[in-house]
């Protein structure tokens, strides 16, 4: 087993906080998940999370207008240059302080960066500056009494508008120009919260929190303003000179002292802005000025619902002229310029919109909302969704793959039951049948349902295919679920009790409770049917200590106790069903053999957890890790492995057999979140302690000592001052074998084998060479070129070898091929299905090797033939899509030619309308008729081969 497993794709988390970027394209947006940046792909219908993290939280995107560099700024003022073409950091640069906001220039020459109050410009590197220096400060601007909100360019990139929370907005110019000044915009009564100009104009538009917009005309064009050389500033003197200069003045020269002083006094006037003019009469006829039309007050819309509504998010599209403005009480209203009339209205639910934003053609708004984690892409003229997507609203407990890998279900305390598709990485279904906390869940081997078990006494069966809760199990007397399991046939349900110490098993088919197992002393932690079809043997571990061992066909509780030494936290079965792997309070994980009930080996791992230390924690690191278990393990998909984590970030696989540590995996670096540090920072140390555990609370708030309760494991969610804590609810290993899947606080992530370049040969030998390879086929030697291209195990090489074969020559290779490479073919063919576009071909190739060495036991491993169903799978989805769009396409246009050609002729038609037998893909040759049209078959065949 291979064990280099890297961070492939985010799942679970849509969006945490800060604002949206759209690419150039205007086809996919990106969305800051927590330390992480995951793009949304909306014509492809998919999203990647990419590989790069940051120590916390991002806060701020933004996105050259070529779409190549991404500038992203976290919480704690780190900022990173992101290439977009290799997905990698290029440079990082620290801020003093948090920024509020950040934007690229229309023509992608600079970069501004908004600091509390005042504004940088830095040069953008790249061949338009031909500055390939990142972070060059450029210029310098102040841009208000209090923080800066918004910044934008105008399309020429000469002027940038400043808005402040103080309600004002500043106009400045990049480049000195005669005919301009810094000009201040004042009218509004609330903070500013965007601010845009006008296609190719200087106009603005301002709005700010509480509604107001206010519309600005520019007395001055943009190829108005004339560009001027930086005005000389004198060399600052030394204190020597000035002190002769002082010692050479007598005291009667009194008139040249003042007069000396007046002109350092106007020169340093004038080196605070060189645009800005102070005098008077100068300013009331200089050429630049700005005019407010008309006033508008947006929010009175809203607030005939709610009266204590805000402003929220704003953004517009020069385009189209037109507006979005979203709202605190999750409303949003497109307006359209500069007439300001409402066009469109729509509430996508009860919590704010943090941020919005077009397009760049302005059919598309993206939506978010940070307190739900929801993101969507609204198409405001069709009036349809383009994405909606939601994350769980807390945090997810359970996860369990599909049979075939294809789909990921989770389970979170909010209630809620998601699948989720592991190639587009999209929520596809969501069921909120349950009512509280969700503990358990489990897909059936046949992947036609899946069941969950939850804290409100129930256990449900939801249907895949058409996405509906079927079966409902409840107990006779109420009872907390906190496990459940499906058996190999899928016939048969059993859920462990929290409250009450029985496990339940009904029946699939009828619904009825079939039996009560009795027996354990303490709360049911974890149940696990037996993974052999030969078998109906239920292992149950809880916390009086032991684990049972149970057989569901026995009409009376007949088990056999195994004695854990401590309390059970999670039990496993292994592939072959012959052990079982057992996690305890302890800190170990221990193998028993299911026959023999004997211990196998045992696992020390509490070591290999290392918890860190909480803010609020009175005790060190050192003793919180004594404390440390595993509360979740999974074995690998060929047994030889175990997958384990617990109260950590860190994922440990263990070898079984040698009971050693392979790899450790550490889930996440962001600090935004609780118990990754070992210390507490001195800095937040004071003479009274720790910090964090001082609250600043009113007089009739109690004290202001903020001790967590024992066994509090979500923290206390009333506190001023709440983080997250670090920690692995659930991992799973992919049935494939070539994935597994953590759910966390940061989300549901998934690690999958590294695909780069990697040598990796097989039984390699002197004479195996890719030269070797090439001789022999140019002598036609195929079956010696594809056992040698399998031993170098060199995709490239193999597919090359592959494509060479002829046609007829497949099924005579593939019968020539020994056990061993049948089966590393087998994964070589599941592996370039996902691409090629020699679709059939490598189907014979697929269909050849299986009729050749399917009959033979333990040539194909599980794993290869799950995933060469799942790319089938996948191709065959792909292709249905293709040959219905075509089909209905040319049954469009055949009616269409159809008609015109009656109507210029006047003849009725000949073809009937609708027929069954035109809809049908698949058609026998005795129903094809002998006249010239097109055949369904016919269709999807030539048109799946261009599309593919």
């Amino acid at each position: 087993m291979k064990f280099s497993y890297k961070f492939s794709n985010l799942l679970g988390t849509i969006y945490r906080n800060g604002n949206l970027v759209f690419t150039p394209d205007g086809n996919s947006v990106i969305s800051p998940v927590g330390n992480r940046i995951t793009v949304y792909d909306l014509k492809n219908n998919k999203s990647r999370t990419l590989s790069l993290e940051s120590r916390y939280n991002y806060t701020n995107l933004a996105l050259s207008p070529d779409g190549s560099l991404l500038i992203a700024v976290n919480e704690n003022g780190e900022a990173q240059l992101i290439s977009m073409m290799s997905c990698t950091v290029i440079h990082r640069h620290k801020f003093q302080t948090g920024v509020q906001c950040i934007c690229f220039s229309p023509n992608g020459a600079y970069f501004a960066v908004a600091v509390q109050n005042i504004v940088l410009i830095f040069c953008a590197p790249g061949e338009i500056t031909g500055e390939y220096n990142p972070f060059v400060l450029r210029r310098r601007f102040l841009g208000g009494f209090d923080d800066v909100t918004w910044l934008d360019w105008s399309s020429d990139s000469r002027l940038l508008a400043i808005g402040c929370r103080d309600s004002s907005t500043k106009i400045c110019a990049i480049n000195y120009t005669t005919n301009f000044r810094t000009y201040n915009l004042s009218g509004h009564t609330d903070a500013i919260v965007a601010c845009f100009f006008e296609a190719n104009s200087l106009h603005l538009n301002t709005i700010s929190r509480n509604g107001q917009l206010c519309l600005w005309e520019c007395s001055m064009a943009p190829s108005d303003l004339e560009d001027a050389e930086r005005p000389a500033i004198a060399p600052p003197q030394r204190k020597r000179d000035k002190k002769a200069e002082s010692d050479n003045e007598s005291e009667d020269d009194v008139e040249n002292v003042v007069e000396k002083e007046a002109v350092k006094d106007e020169a340093a006037k004038e080196a605070d802005d060189d645009n800005d003019l102070k005098d008077e009469a100068e300013k009331k006829k200089h050429p630049f000025f700005y005019k407010k039309l008309t006033r508008h007050y947006l929010a009175d819309e809203p607030r005939k619902e709610q009266r204590d509504v805000q402003l929220t998010a704003a953004n517009y599209n020069t385009r189209t002229k037109v507006l979005v403005v979203a709202f605190s009480s999750g409303a949003f209203y497109l307006y359209e310029l500069p007439d300001v009339n409402m066009i469109h209205s729509l509430s996508i639910s009860d919590y704010p919109i943090s941020a919005a934003l077009f397009n760049c053609t302005g059919d598309w708004v993206a939506l978010a909302s940070r307190e739900i984690g929801q993101l969507l892409v609204w198409e405001w003229q069709s009036e349809q969704y383009i994405m909606k997507q939601q994350g769980h609203s807390s945090e997810m407990t359970c996860i369990a793959y599909s049979s075939d890998g294809q789909f990921i279900a989770t389970g979170g305390e909010d209630s809620k039951v998601k699948l989720w598709n592991t190639q587009s990485s999209f929520c596809f279904v969501t069921f909120s049948e349950h009512t509280s906390g969700v503990t358990g869940i489990q897909f059936s081997r046949n992947k036609k349902f899946l069941v969950s078990s939850s804290l409100d006494g129930t256990v449900r069966a939801f249907d895949v295919n058409r996405y509906r809760n079927f079966r409902t199990f409840t107990s006779p007397s109420p009872a907390q679920f906190s496990c459940v399991a499906v058996d190999y046939s899928g016939e048969l349900v059993a859920a462990g009790g929290q409250d009450v110490f029985d496990i339940f098993l009904w029946s699939v088919k009828t619904g009825k409770l079939l039996e009560i197992i009795s027996g354990h002393e303490g709360p049911v932690a974890s149940i696990a049917f037996s993974p052999v079809a030969t078998s109906s043997s239920l292992v149950s571990g809880s916390w009086d200590k032991t684990v049972k061992i149970w057989n569901c066909l026995e009409s009376n509780s007949e088990h056999e106790t195994i004695d854990a030494v401590s309390d059970v936290t999670n039990v496993a079965f292994s592939p072959s069903g012959e052990e079982i792997a057992v996690a305890t309070l302890s800190g170990n994980i221990t193998i028993f053999d299911i026959k023999s009930a004997g211990q196998v080996t045992s696992i020390e791992g509490r070591n290999d957890l290392s918890g860190g230390r909480l803010e609020t924690d009175i005790i060190t690191a050192k003793k919180n890790a004594q404390a440390n278990y595993f509360s979740t393990i999974e074995y690998s998909a060929d047994g030889e492995c175990i997958l384990a984590a617990g109260k950590s970030a860190n994922i440990c696989i263990y070898h079984v057999r040698e009971a050693i540590l392979l790899k450790k995996f550490e889930i996440t670096q962001n600090h935004s979140l609780d118990g990754l540090n070992d210390f507490i920072s001195r800095k937040h140390l004071s003479e009274f302690g720790n910090m964090a555990l001082v609250e600043n609370r009113e007089e009739l708030e109690g004290g202001k000592v903020a001790i967590r309760l024992p066994g509090v494991r979500s923290g206390d969610l009333s506190s001023r001052r709440f983080q997250q804590e670090v920690r692995v609810f659930s991992v799973k290993f992919s049935p494939t074998g070539q994935a597994f899947a953590a759910a966390g606080t940061e989300g549901l992530c998934i690690y999958a084998l590294d695909k780069g370049v990697v040598f990796d040969p097989f039984d390699l030998s002197l004479e195996v060479t890719p030269k070797a390879v090439h001789e022999c086929l140019k002598k036609h030697n195929y079956t010696k070129a594809l056992v040698m291209s399998l031993k170098l195990n060199e995709p490239n090489l193999i597919a090359l070898v592959l494509e060479r074969v002829p046609y007829k020559d497949i099924e005579l290779v593939c019968a020539d091929l020994s056990p061993e490479f049948a089966q590393r073919l087998l994964q070589q063919l599941a592996r370039h299905l996902q691409a090629t576009p020699h679709i059939e071909f490598y189907l014979q190739w697929s269909c050849c090797l299986l009729t050749k060495h399917g009959n033979q036991d333990g040539v194909f491993q599980h794993t290869g033939l799950l995933s060469l169903h799942e790319v089938l799978s996948r191709k065959y989805e792909m292709l249905n899509k293709i040959c219905d769009y075509n089909k209905y396409t040319l049954r469009v246009l055949l009616d269409r030619a159809d008609k015109l050609e009656q109507e210029n002729e006047g003849k009725p038609s000949a073809m009937e309308e609708d027929s069954d037998e035109e809809m049908l893909l698949i058609r026998s040759k005795d129903d094809q008729n002998g006249q010239s049209q097109f055949s369904d078959e016919e269709e999807s065949a030539s048109e799946s081969e261009e599309d593919v």
